[in-house]
């Protein structure tokens, strides 16, 4: 007889699985992968056998947003206030938790400021206002640039002076070039 003894050790490939969520990219092995899918990784075990692991990946892509404005003097925008135009950039955590990132393009137009001065007897009318008494006065309205236009009128008032004289005179009396003949007033 010829017995033989057979010493079988039978070694199991090895199967993983790993599941990913990842934002935009994700690097697994080498591998840059910018889609979602499964990916196999096929590799030698300790064993000598195959290591085969399966990758779930899901790829959440970054939210991008622009926004257009236009306003007067400032613009507060997420909590920052903005007095200059130019393109700002907020990012924060979108619900699938990537970035979302939003660009503002931003247009300030600013008020606009003017003076007058006037000076002119007893009254004065601007803008659909007339004025007795010297001061400073505004008039605010909405400038092509769809801001205010501020106006100041730094107006001086000055008043007609009033007198009276009585007169008591023989046959004429002569006031200013003029001969009078008759009792009267006169300005």
């Amino acid at each position: 007889d010829s017995v033989v003894t057979l010493r079988l050790t039978i070694n199991k490939t090895q199967y993983a699985e790993e599941t990913v969520t990842a934002c935009d990219t994700y690097t697994w092995n080498g591998e840059v992968y910018t889609e979602s899918g499964e990916y196999v990784y096929t590799t030698t075990a300790k064993n000598g056998c195959d290591s085969v692991v399966t990758l779930h990946l899901t790829i959440n892509k970054t939210q991008y947003a622009e926004e257009q404005v236009t306003a007067c003097d400032s613009y507060t925008w997420n909590g920052t206030t903005y007095s200059e135009s130019g393109e700002y950039i907020y990012t924060t955590t979108a619900k699938n938790g990537c970035d979302s990132v939003v660009t503002l393009h931003l247009t300030i137009n600013k008020t606009q400021y003017a003076e007058e001065r006037v000076t002119v007897c007893d009254s004065y009318t601007w803008n659909g206002e007339t004025y007795t008494e010297s001061g400073e006065y505004v008039y605010t309205t909405t400038a092509q640039n769809g801001c205010d236009s501020v106006v100041t009128l730094h107006l001086t008032i000055n008043k007609t002076q009033y007198a009276e004289e009585t007169v008591t005179a023989c046959d004429t009396y002569t006031w200013n070039g003029e001969v009078y003949t008759e009792s009267g007033e006169y300005i």
